[in-house]
């Protein structure tokens, strides 16, 4: 071998650098995993909270407030849900305002049941307390479980079907 010198310094050198070259692009991904985890982690948090509050807005209604509680109502939703809300709104607002109607609600609970980076499925279960001013029937209790189709509209998530579950 006249001529060629191996000096083993320079292959350790190349040796090391490869070894740190996997190692940081191991990193790298292991990093983008997580923050990807974070985001959807976020997300099932984000669809579980507009689920519950929209829940929350269905079931609280004031007769001295209805109109900004239909309005709480119509903002949390968007598509289908939205345009039927939309439709029966003039009629809840009067029947509300009429009877004099004034509701409590409680969500109890939220679960996720599926998710995708556009869309979730929500179950809710949430109580109200019906009563009416002036009358002196007594306060009525009803209790609501819903399955909700949530759409992510804008970075936020909204409703887009709501069905009452047995």
């Amino acid at each position: 071998m006249a001529g060629v010198v191996v000096r083993p310094a320079r292959i350790l050198i190349a040796a090391l650098s490869g070894v740190l070259a996997v190692l940081v692009g191991t990193g790298v991904w292991i990093a983008a995993q997580a923050r990807d985890e974070q985001g959807r982690a976020g997300d099932k948090q984000a669809a579980l909270l507009a689920a519950g509050t929209h829940a929350k807005n269905l079931i609280s209604l004031d007769y001295k407030t209805v109109a900004t509680d239909v309005q709480r109502i119509l903002d949390t939703s968007t598509g289908a849900a939205r345009t039927e809300y939309a439709a029966n709104a003039g009629k809840l607002k009067a029947t509300t305002l009429a009877n004099k109607v004034v509701q409590h609600g409680v969500l109890r609970a939220t679960g996720l049941v599926s998710m995708t980076d556009t869309a979730a499925k929500v179950l809710v279960v949430a109580d109200v307390e019906i009563r009416w001013d002036g009358s002196k029937s007594a306060p009525q209790e009803r209790f609501y479980r819903w399955s909700m189709d949530l759409t992510k509209v804008g970075g936020g998530w909204l409703v887009s079907k709501a069905v009452q579950v047995k």
